[in-house]
């Protein structure tokens, strides 16, 4: 290598190692772009929301068939557990919200109600199963499906956001290599 290239070579590592090292500090954020932080966490809350929709939808099933009232405890435990997780990560995601871009409070705001409702009817199924456990009622089937309905549309919900904020960011470095300033578009 010339001395030139190993001369840029060597700032390109330090300016890379620099940059790693303000992200370890806390609170710090890149002048632009979405927070990562955020995203970090808008990603945990995807992959928590779809186990909980397929664990949701699982149970729905079970409203169809001969299952024993154990199958269904059981069921509600793992829902329970994802709803809990879903729940900590939401209150990670409000901590970190004044540092969010406003799609990213957005996604926030939206999310925070059809985890509420999940949570209110996941405590209307335990307590169903805890009172009748061998007879279903009415209610215990719309229990059911309202939650397989809330949980798709919230792991439905936060993918929409990711896949938007990923496009966003597509567009913004395509913008930058082009030499755009975030509010220019191309010439006209």
């Amino acid at each position: 290598m010339t001395y030139r290239i190993r001369m840029k070579a060597h700032h390109l590592t330090a300016a890379l190692a620099l940059v790693g090292l303000m992200a370890l500090i806390p609170g710090w954020t890149p002048a632009y772009g979405d927070s990562a932080q955020v995203t970090s966490l808008l990603r945990r809350a995807n992959t928590s929301a779809t186990q909980l929709k397929n664990d949701s939808v699982e149970m729905e099933s079970y409203a169809r068939s001969q299952l024993q009232w154990q199958t269904h405890a059981r069921q509600v435990n793992l829902i329970k557990e994802h709803v809990n997780n879903s729940g900590k990560i939401l209150a990670d995601l409000h901590e970190a919200r004044d540092t969010a871009e406003p799609w990213q409070q957005e996604a926030i705001d939206r999310i925070t109600p059809l985890l509420q409702e999940l949570a209110s009817n996941t405590t209307s199924i335990i307590d169903h199963l805890n009172e009748k456990q061998q007879t279903w009622h009415p209610e215990y089937e719309s229990y059911l499906k309202s939650n397989a309905e809330v949980a798709t549309d919230l792991s439905n919900l936060i993918r929409d956001y990711l896949a938007y904020g990923e496009a966003k960011s597509k567009s913004e470095s395509l913008g930058k290599t082009l030499g755009f300033s975030p509010s220019q578009g191309p010439a006209e």
